[in-house]
């Protein structure tokens, strides 16, 4: 399947029962201490089950058969609760891994929407390997985090919508853990709006797979590891990573937690670390506008 903007379309129309369609918010950089006006952001910490990978939850549990026995997806904590609430609402059974690091507010929201949650290793990577195993045993139907074609359809349903909801957009700042969000987005809008990438120093997946040429193995430790370090990015996202991402930028743990707090302060929302790293590469100047540049943030996640 094609990952492409007719497929994101048709993906938008099959999950728009299923989610919310986020606001927009327009601000002024000077709020916030920058030389940008306008600004935007993208509010998907208020997606259901609190982060965008609702959207490519329901896309997957929607487009294809499952058995009995369910589904299963590994996660640092906002995918599985993703699932574990689309297949609540959809009445599927579901099963869910995590590494040790996962936030106790994932792990709440995982059991509060009734699936059947595993802690498996220190990080993703080994949540992974142990979903794997329960699938040959099971025969459920996996849920992956952001290497499957209608996860990045699903996630790619942001840029559909912030698309009509600002047509005139230069530029969308865009979290990177394993390149789902910004695999979908970017596909959405091949090269006509910059999509730019943001990603912890201290897990620089996507950067690490542009230095090589293809995915390979990264450093996984930050303040978003939970969401933002996956060891790598995805196979299917990263021809697209080529072609349309404009670049990639690095930010610390220290810019990404001043980020937290100049969304709650100045925005009143309160963000998770990765939610917020998009954010961190404007306010540490690491990404300047151009004069009259129309900026959108991507707030990917609340679960915090």
């Amino acid at each position: 399947m094609l990952i492409d903007r007719e497929n994101i379309a048709l993906t938008a129309a099959l999950i728009a029962p299923h989610i919310r369609h986020t606001l927009v918010i327009q601000t002024q950089g000077a709020d916030f201490g920058l030389e940008v006006s306008p600004l935007y952001f993208k509010l998907e910490h208020m997606q259901h089950a609190g982060s965008f990978k609702t959207r490519g939850a329901f896309a997957n549990l929607l487009s294809r058969e499952v058995p009995q026995t369910g589904v299963v997806a590994a996660s640092g904590g906002n995918h599985g609760a993703a699932v574990a609430y689309a297949a609540m609402k959809l009445g599927i059974p579901a099963k869910i891994f995590v590494p040790s690091v996962c936030a106790p507010a994932k792990i709440e929201r995982i059991r509060r929407y009734g699936a059947q949650l595993v802690m498996g290793g220190d990080r993703y990577a080994d949540a992974l390997e142990a979903s794997e195993e329960w699938i040959v045993q099971s025969g459920a139907v996996p849920v992956h985090a952001f290497d499957q074609p209608h996860t990045l359809l699903g996630q790619g349903t942001v840029a559909a919508e912030l698309h009509e909801q600002i047509p005139e957009v230069d530029t969308v700042l865009v979290a990177v853990g394993g390149g789902g969000l910004i695999g979908g987005i970017a596909a959405w809008f091949r090269g006509d709006v910059r999509v730019i990438g943001v990603e912890p120093e201290g897990a620089p997946t996507l950067t690490r797979a542009l230095e090589a040429g293809h995915p390979v193995d990264a450093e996984a430790g930050s303040v978003a590891n939970d969401s933002l370090a996956p060891r790598r990015v995805g196979e299917l996202m990263f021809p697209i990573a080529q072609e349309y991402i404009e670049r990639v930028i690095l930010v610390s743990d220290d810019e990404i937690t001043a980020a937290q707090r100049w969304l709650r302060d100045g925005l009143t929302q309160i963000v998770e670390p990765g939610g917020a790293a998009a954010f961190a590469a404007l306010l540490s100047r690491r990404y300047v506008p151009q004069p009259g540049e129309r900026v959108c943030v991507i707030i990917s996640g609340g679960n915090t």
